[in-house]
């Protein structure tokens, strides 16, 4: 018997529960896109009735002119154990354990689908033009259309069809502005591929993770010149990433060999990378401590700095000296020295402002200049001049921009709670993701940082966890703050939908400032006004994924009509 199926086109900004019906999710067959931009879109499927003895399988076809320029994967539930903390706010679909719609994977059985009876699947389409292609200047149907494979009979029959209308406009988007750092662990990248670190295979992936990255407005690669300290435990150490070999010379002096950090630069290089992240030169939360390095010492290779390390001890201070020093030679030599942000601890409070200026101190006659960073929430802190360029998180940003800091990046974690701020768990709508880029632009945000574009470790790094089977990390986090990518079967990077999100809200802000150049200022500001009842800003916004849709559409044929 064939399968009684329902099809229906639906955003990007639809998350689709397994357990769904198709009629909840509101139907968008039209749509408007830049020529440079990726379009992205759901193809929905249910099975309504089937009477077979296994699960039906479907096979999709693409029609229309555009259809060359089409890429389908499988959006897939994964197990969710830690959906949102006891400390949630009204911005949650979902509390309970369960499966969560995350995961892009390229679909299987040799580009079939699978629809059990009862079941919301979503096929994930992007379209994307290459530069230089030839598409028609009007708008184009796209047509996928769904048949019943009979897998004892090569023969199809076609079950239902839907039709998307696209136009691809002249218009192209600006270079991204936004500087974006989602922070890239490729300790984890080994162990997830099972892999030797700086093996071929891990050079291997980390070229496809860097890759991911850059394709989705991640322009600020975290390089291991050094193993970073991030999330460790006091006394543990993460697998040594470390890029810059180091041997021990004599008493306090060393060399340095870059070739390894030569071949990080350029795959980065030939990946579209703009600038480089260098870890950050002493423990997080305090500064007390100094990161892991490793050396050769009389030909053997040996930890020589880390948690036994004081951040203050004359040796350490000693090897910081050197070590800045030929590592800030090496960028300026490679013409990368305006391209590189520089890190003194992760999240310091205000108690810890002496250690942090005492260490800042040890690096900074080093830097020649180059810019530091680090998350700092604490207005006080920055006012007492520690560091020019603080990244406060979004929860507790009012006051620095109250304060009219130029420059000002923005960070944000753990985003539950009040207010109820952008965020990127499987709990939360995808409208919270992507209204991140508004609020950057509003708000003339400079950079943004996430911690965990990665983290494939449990709390602290005690272990190595698997991803695809528990996304929380052991109740780490809620599920969807660690990572945004995972590790593929295939020897690839699976993104998420979350992903998409934040590319979705890195080319908002591209489009937004397209339109200023265009129109100025006020105009633009007036476009993102329509449909909202008060200012938007990081904390009062519109609750909807139409109010973005409409908003790409609307700066778009503006931005059109000024140009004609």
């Amino acid at each position: 018997m064939l399968a009684k199926i329902s099809m229906k086109i639906v955003s990007s900004l639809e998350k689709c529960f397994l357990d769904e019906g198709i009629s909840s999710k509101k139907e968008r067959t039209s749509y408007l896109m830049y020529r440079n931009e990726k379009l992205s879109f759901q193809v929905l499927v249910r099975t309504d009735a089937y009477d077979g003895t296994s699960v039906p399988i479907y096979t999709v076809a693409v029609e229309g002119a555009l259809a060359p320029y089409v890429t389908l994967r499988e959006m897939i539930c994964v197990p969710c154990h830690y959906p949102a903390a006891e400390r949630r706010d009204e911005d949650t679909l979902r509390t309970t354990p369960g499966l969560y719609p995350d995961l892009l994977r390229p679909l299987h059985y040799r580009n079939w689908l699978r629809v059990p009876v009862g079941q919301l699947k979503s096929i994930w389409v992007d379209v994307q033009i290459p530069e230089g292609s030839d598409v028609p200047k009007d708008a184009t149907e796209l047509t996928f259309a769904l048949s019943q494979k009979n897998t004892k009979a090569e023969e199809r029959e076609e079950l239902g069809r839907v039709t998307a209308s696209i136009r691809v406009s002249d218009v192209t988007l600006p270079k991204q502005k936004l500087i974006h750092t989602e922070w890239l662990y490729s300790d984890c990248v080994a162990e997830a591929y099972r892999t030797e670190v700086w093996s071929e295979k891990h050079w291997e992936m980390m070229e496809k993770y860097v890759k991911s990255a850059v394709d989705n407005g991640v322009n600020l690669i975290f390089t291991p010149v050094f193993t970073p300290e991030l999330d460790t435990y006091i006394g543990g150490e993460r697998p040594t990433t470390q890029l810059v070999k180091i041997t021990v010379t004599g008493k306090d002096t060393y060399e340095f060999d870059f070739a390894l950090l030569d071949r990080w630069v350029d795959m980065c290089e030939r990946l579209g990378v703009d600038y480089y992240e260098i870890p950050h030169f002493f423990t997080q939360w305090g500064a007390d401590h100094a990161p892991k390095f490793v050396a050769t010492v009389n030909g053997e290779e040996k930890r020589i700095f880390g948690w036994e390390t004081d951040s203050m001890g004359e040796e350490y201070g000693a090897f910081l000296a050197q070590f800045i020093t030929a590592l800030v030679g090496y960028f300026k030599k490679r013409g990368l020295h305006e391209r590189c942000f520089y890190h003194i601890s992760d999240e310091p409070q205000l108690a810890h402002l002496d250690k942090y200026l005492a260490c800042k101190s040890r690096v900074a006659p080093y830097l020649d200049g180059a810019t530091l960073i680090d998350a700092l929430s604490n207005l006080d802190f920055y006012e007492s001049g520690a560091l020019e360029h603080p990244v406060p998180a979004i929860q507790k940003i009012q006051p620095f921009l109250d304060a009219g800091i130029d420059g000002l990046w923005a960070y944000y974690c753990g985003a539950n709670g009040k207010p109820v701020i952008t965020g990127r768990y499987m709990s939360q709508p995808l409208f919270r993701t992507r209204i991140l880029g508004v609020q950057l632009y509003r708000h003339n945000i400079v950079g943004f940082l996430h911690w965990g574009f990665n983290f494939y470790h449990n709390q602290y790094s005690y272990d190595y966890v698997d991803i695809l089977g528990n996304t929380d990390g052991e109740y780490f986090a809620p599920s969807g703050d660690m990572n945004l990518v995972y590790p593929g079967s295939d020897d690839t990077v699976w993104e998420s939908i979350r992903l998409n999100a934040m590319r979705e809200a890195m080319d908002d802000i591209r489009a937004l400032e397209l339109c200023e150049s265009v129109l100025g200022r006020e105009r633009t500001e007036e476009l993102i006004s329509v449909g909202t009842t008060e200012p938007l800003t990081f904390f009062a916004y519109p609750k909807s994924g139409e109010y973005l849709l409409s908003l790409h559409d609307r700066v778009l044929l503006a931005v059109e009509q000024a140009q004609k």
